[in-house]
């Protein structure tokens, strides 16, 4: 089969709409209070690796539903005037979701180059995700 448009050309296009923040700029804004963290990895993920301190985690399966005010699972942090920093493991989910939440209307959005994994090579802060059992 061939594609019409790869994975390379989606992350490239959705990199040249949006803001990418390098690990150290990402950095510098934990504890503001006006912004957001949210995790898109997969709660197993988060729970072996650890995330943000005070991160929000939204699966990257659900975050148009969770933001469009019309959509039985909205959730009213995003209709808060914050800034949403977005970020998965390496960049790439992060990177076409930021475009995504963007297109939907979304303000003040930006993404971790690099993901969780470039945060953490940083040698930046990273919370434990206690494992529910």
């Amino acid at each position: 089969m061939a594609l019409k448009v790869g994975f390379q050309q989606l992350l490239d296009d959705a990199n040249a709409e949006i803001e990418t923040l390098s690990p150290d700029q990402a950095a510098a804004l934990v504890g503001e209070d006006d912004v957001v963290f949210v995790d898109i990895r997969d709660i197993r993920e988060l729970q072996r690796e650890g995330k943000v301190p005070e991160a929000f985690h939204a699966t990257r399966g659900m975050i148009e539903f969770w933001i469009d005010p019309d959509s039985p699972y909205f959730k009213p942090l995003f209709a808060e005037s914050k800034r949403f920093v977005f970020y998965c493991q390496s960049g790439w989910r992060s990177a076409l979701a930021t475009q995504t939440v963007q297109r939907m209307g979304l303000e003040n959005v930006a993404h971790i180059g690099g993901g969780f994994r470039a945060w953490k090579e940083a040698g930046h802060s990273v919370e434990e995700v206690p494992v529910k059992r």
